[in-house]
């Protein structure tokens, strides 16, 4: 363990599935690491199935198969069959996601539209909250992070120099802050950050109960007169209340629950016995800058909305997957100084996108015939081909692409995981965490600049079975194309790209 008066490279303030995937990545680019956590315990019933149950979009699974912690989450959704836990998986047609509760389907889809991608199989994942945080905060002790739970942030205190964070535990010195603790941060408020947004418009609920008269409730999504309600039996409801939040944040009794249950679904239910109630808003905030100086947030620290759509954790952990090896680079030193700043640059846009989303769903479910006529209008078009496609692309994150400048399809967008005639993946070679170039024309040129910048990117000098037109991409350490080209490669261009995101070459030193 870390003396208290040597300084953390990084401190990170939450040991959710965001906090404990930072440390790893942290840790990857070789950054000593203290996870603080208030919960004295990692358990909680609502992390697990029914409740805890995430959607993992397509950029999450690439980002933990190319950490190899992939096989581990898909064998913890097996072995507790997420799919019998999610309601809207028993039906003939395989469901592909939803947006505001109305269904696209799988067979609708056409990922030929996505030149971008390799042809195959696209989807999303579903996992319990419970497994991923398991998985996360076994691979974060194995790569020696330090976690301290019951150990919640109460200050902190940020200089040009470093920060300092009390807990009741004592207090810790570290070069840099990361708030990774959720929808009411304590560094989020403590450092100044500025969250602006939008107001709930309702109260959600997620409740498991028993039900005197549960077969007159019918299974599956419905909108009503007075809100919205999905039902699956024996005692399993969500439902949203358009109370303008009202009843956000009070603990939610049996008569509560029951009296919203027959208001909202317009049915006399009976509720004996509540097992599990946790309230919920469509609150949706966002904070303007996501770093002031040594403090930076990811996660639900920097952003909040809905959990309509299953967004949130992926959205996290994309933060993670940004800034791990930004910040990680930054501390070793020889990393361009506004390299931790295009973290802030690069994910903005991508929360604001996230909110908005979030805030059409509203629109839809709100109780007026204005929204009904809107639903219907959204049914119509996501039963199109055009329609199923373009709202795959968005809840599966399929088109997610940074702005870094460049035309070429593939910059800005995951690297496709070609499969190289040695065999192996691109993902493979993106286990450690270093930044990769590929070349897959063997150039001499490309092969001496890898050689100048060995300290920082692996390179890799092999066909693949399908890679388009395609001669050699830069990835960064993240899985992100940061320069690429079709035929005689430009390596003066490729070098500059190299330079913009991991300094000067090693003989420039």
């Amino acid at each position: 363990m870390q003396p208290l008066d040597t300084p953390y490279d990084v401190i990170i303030a939450g040991a959710g599935p965001v906090g404990l995937f930072l440390a790893c990545e942290l840790r990857l680019g070789g950054a000593s690491v203290l996870v603080l956590e208030q919960a004295p315990d990692p358990r909680s019933r609502l992390k697990g199935l029914p409740f805890g149950l995430r959607g993992l979009s397509v950029p999450t699974i690439e980002s933990l198969d190319r950490r190899d912690l992939l096989k581990e989450i898909e064998a913890c959704a097996a072995s507790k069959d997420t799919n019998a836990a999610a309601h809207w998986m028993q039906q003939q047609r395989r469901p592909a996601g939803h947006f505001a509760g109305i269904q696209f389907f799988h067979d609708q889809i056409d990922s030929a539209r996505w030149p971008f991608r390799l042809p195959g199989p696209v989807g999303s994942l579903a996992v319990d909250m419970a497994s991923i945080e398991t998985v996360f905060a076994e691979r974060a002790d194995t790569l020696g992070v330090e976690i301290r739970r019951g150990c919640g942030v109460e200050a902190v205190d940020a200089s040009d120099a470093g920060v300092s964070v009390r807990t009741a535990g004592g207090t810790f010195d570290g070069r840099w802050l990361v708030g990774c603790d959720g929808g009411r941060s304590t560094v989020r408020k403590a450092a100044g950050f500025r969250f602006i947004g939008t107001d709930p418009e309702f109260t959600g609920y997620s409740v498991e109960a028993e039900l005197a008269d549960a077969a007159e409730l019918k299974p599956g999504r419905h909108y009503t007169a007075a809100g919205m309600y999905t039902f699956a039996a024996p005692g399993t409801i969500a439902m949203v209340d358009f109370d303008g939040g009202a009843c956000h944040r009070t603990e939610p009794t049996r008569q509560h629950i029951e009296t919203v249950l027959r208001k909202v679904s317009g049915i006399d239910a009976t509720v004996n016995v509540v097992h599990i109630a946790a309230t919920w808003t469509d609150r949706a905030y966002q904070v303007t800058d996501y770093r002031r100086g040594r403090v930076l947030l990811a996660g639900d620290a920097a952003h909040i909305h809905s959990p309509l759509g299953g967004q949130g954790l992926n959205l996290g952990l994309g933060d993670a997957m940004n800034l791990g090896w930004k910040l990680a680079a930054t501390i070793r030193d020889g990393a361009p100084n506004d390299l931790l700043d295009s973290y802030g640059r690069e994910r903005h846009p991508v929360g604001a996108q996230i909110l908005d989303w979030s805030r059409a769903q509203v629109a839809i479910m709100r109780p007026s015939p204005s929204s009904r006529a809107l639903e219907t209008i959204i049914r119509d078009l996501i039963e199109t081909r055009d329609g199923a496609t373009y709202f795959a692309e968005r809840v599966w994150g399929v088109g997610l692409r940074y702005d870094l400048g460049a035309s070429h399809p593939l910059v800005g967008r995951s690297v496709p995981n070609f499969q190289l005639l040695d065999g192996a993946r691109v993902n493979a070679h993106l286990r450690a965490g270093r930044g990769l170039l590929l070349d897959f024309e063997g150039n001499a040129s490309l092969q001496a600049l890898a050689v100048r910048c060995n300290s920082r990117i692996d390179y890799v000098a092999e066909n693949c079975r399908a890679r388009s037109e395609t001669s050699a991409a830069l990835v960064r350490p993240d899985g992100v194309v940061a320069w690429a080209c079709d035929g005689i490669p430009d390596v003066e261009a490729a070098a500059r790209v190299a330079t913009q995101w991991c300094g000067e070459p090693d003989d420039a030193r």
